[in-house]
């Protein structure tokens, strides 16, 4: 398989794929929005409702896209100090694992109590399920939950990333 159809390439493609369609369409509906607004008097009033819900999407998006790169925010600052004791970077590995398990896990059962919550109400404008807005949310952190559940099975090691810069 050459690599640019590779199963991550094709994750990362249709991540940013979907995010960029998402900042198009807010970029439009507000543009629209702004002038209407300032040149005729009137704006549409969906644009509001829809920015908000196309902005969460793409932030959960991109949240659940960059765990698996390791490019969210970490402090290597004892992590980094330990790279050169195994057992103790093992340790520290399996901790962080967990608690991101936990953590992630946590915020998914709080999402999924608000998608269920929303599922009966609807917006104003739109008339969208407002399920729809803590919906990515738990999809994002069910999936870093998974990620990082796979990650401790495997015992893969911390991303230090980025020349593992220590803060």
């Amino acid at each position: 398989m050459s690599p640019n159809l590779a199963p991550d390439n094709r994750i990362k493609r249709l991540a940013s794929g979907l995010m960029a369609l998402c900042l198009g369409m807010m970029a439009v509906s507000v543009f629209l929005n702004v002038v209407l607004r300032y040149g005729f008097g009137s704006g549409v009033a969906a644009s509001e409702e829809l920015s908000r819900l196309l902005f969460v999407w793409m932030v959960f998006i991109g949240a659940t896209a960059a765990y698996p790169a390791g490019e969210h925010m970490t402090f290597t600052s004892l992590v980094g100090l330990l790279h050169h004791k195994p057992r103790a970077m093992l340790a520290a590995t399996l901790l962080i694992r967990l608690l991101v398990i936990t953590a992630s896990g946590m915020i998914a059962w709080g999402a999924w109590q608000q998608v269920i919550v929303g599922l009966d109400s609807y917006s104003v404008v739109l008339r969208y399920p407002t399920a729809l807005l803590p919906l990515p949310a738990f999809l994002c952190t069910s999936a870093i939950c998974l990620m990082a559940l796979v990650e401790l099975i495997k015992r893969t090691p911390l991303h230090l990333g980025y020349g593992a810069q220590q803060e």
